[in-house]
């Protein structure tokens, strides 16, 4: 069923017909004979017409709702290239026989890079540093004394692949403690990584750099808020990679000013993308970046591959890693797409 399994790719992959990114694992689907098309516009959702007739999607930006899904008869999957999925009405795939699947592990590397990357950035005031140089203020830089990762306190709010890598990376900077607040993790995984479970009153209370990890959910959504952040430390830094609306930007915003943290680097926002009017925009002790801080050219090649080979996979008449409505697989609808393809 290869020669007629079509896969659709969203039109945000592209610029001006070109493809943005390097190398995102194409060669992987024309080695196997896999035909691919990019869908014909880039809208903030997918439209039902633009997946009609496809078996397949590499989705990027766009969100995925019930209307999307509306004539998804020989939609068998969808690869989410990373490893959210809160653009992704799950539900609605599952009710539609659509599996989802997100590209867990690959992004691993980039993003525990880009958070250590902040975290020296943040601690050494490498912004402010290089504003002084270019304004010409070079007697004003013992104003601007920095502080090392070695011996501190790392808080992570979420222990998972991204998490979990993070705490390796740290590893060579001799960090003090590694803690992390995290209700679904195996304590005996945590113990393996020298890393103190804690609750997260303690976590936010002990930590000289708060890291958010953890994914978008209903328990997670306003985890982070006015006092959450009272408890931090007024020399603490917090860093957030996860997803906009874990933390309350006002009550942020507010702390930033006031003092009651020293700063914070942001790559996530409740509402994307956000205008240069944004209050953290405003701040000189904030490192912002647009949801973009581990995008490299490794990130989109491993990412990439990762869904490709998921769809190849799929085309194969099997269900490849990386499922998140595993409930999908007893459906008899699905069922019957995956078999017409083996």
């Amino acid at each position: 069923m290869k020669d007629n399994f079509q896969v659709g790719l969203t039109a945000d992959f592209l610029s001006e017909g070109k493809l943005v990114f390097k190398n995102i694992g194409l060669s992987l689907l024309e080695r196997d004979g896999i035909r691919y098309r990019f869908l014909d516009h880039h809208a903030p959702i997918v439209t039902s017409d633009q997946i009609d007739g496809i078996n397949a999607l590499i989705c990027l930006t766009p969100r995925i709702t019930a209307d999307s899904l509306s004539r998804s008869d020989q939609l068998i999957g969808i690869a989410r290239l990373g490893v959210g999925y809160d653009t992704v009405d799950v539900k609605a795939c599952t009710a539609a026989d659509v599996a989802l699947f997100i590209t867990a592990g690959a992004v691993n590397h980039s993003v525990a890079e880009a958070i250590v990357a902040w975290m020296l950035a943040l601690s050494h005031h490498v912004i402010p540093k290089d504003r002084l140089t270019r304004e010409g203020k070079w007697k004003n830089r013992t104003d601007w004394m920095g502080s090392e990762l070695r011996g501190k306190t790392v808080g992570i709010i979420g222990l998972g692949g991204i998490g979990s890598y993070l705490v390796r990376l740290l590893s060579p900077f001799s960090v003090g403690e590694v803690i992390a607040f995290d209700p679904l993790v195996d304590p005996e995984r945590a113990a393996s990584l020298r890393v103190r479970l804690v609750r997260l009153p303690e976590l936010l209370k002990a930590s000289d750099y708060v890291v958010i990890s953890c994914p978008l959910t209903p328990e997670t959504r306003g985890l982070i808020g006015e006092s959450e952040l009272a408890l931090m430390k007024r020399s603490a830094y917090l860093v957030n990679i996860a997803r906009g609306g874990i933390v309350n930007e006002d009550a942020l915003a507010d702390h930033l000013v006031s003092g009651g943290i020293a700063g914070a680097a942001i790559d996530v926002f409740a509402d994307e993308p956000v205008s240069s009017s944004h209050r953290l925009c405003q701040m000189d002790n904030v490192i912002l970046a647009p949801h973009s801080i581990a995008w490299t050219d490794e990130f989109f090649e491993e990412v990439g591959s990762m869904c490709c080979r998921q769809v190849l996979t799929l085309a194969a008449g099997a269900i490849p890693p990386g499922l998140v409505n595993g409930e999908v697989a007893g459906k008899p609808g699905f069922k019957q797409k995956l078999q017409r393809l083996k």
